[in-house]
């Protein structure tokens, strides 16, 4: 079983310092665009998948991810809703800042 943490527990500077990274964001954003749990091979990173297993530990310890498992792979889901409770807008915001950002690049 996966340990996740208590959102009440999860300081607004940790969530940041998770979204600060662009691999990071890079799966908040993939989990979002697709609207379903992605299992950990279904990203698009330019990471090892070692190196992406400790973007997902960064991000599950700081509750922006809930992981588990079905069968052998490990899913990967976005807490929008306890996001959203803990820290209003917040993942809303970088979505669009992201959305916005590959806009402007195109």
């Amino acid at each position: 079983m996966v340990e996740h943490p208590d959102l009440s527990q999860v300081s607004l500077q940790q969530v940041l310092e998770a979204l600060v990274d662009p691999v990071r964001r890079s799966v908040v954003a993939q989990l979002a665009g697709e609207g379903a749990d992605l299992s950990c091979g279904s990203f698009v990173t330019s990471v090892s998948l070692s190196t992406l297993t400790h973007h997902f530990n960064v991000l599950r310890e700081a509750g922006v991810i809930r992981q588990y498992y079905v069968g052998t792979a490990k899913m990967n889901a976005l807490r929008t809703d306890e996001m959203d409770e803990r820290f209003p807008g917040l993942l809303p915001a970088v979505l669009e800042a992201l959305a916005a950002e590959a806009a402007d690049a195109t």
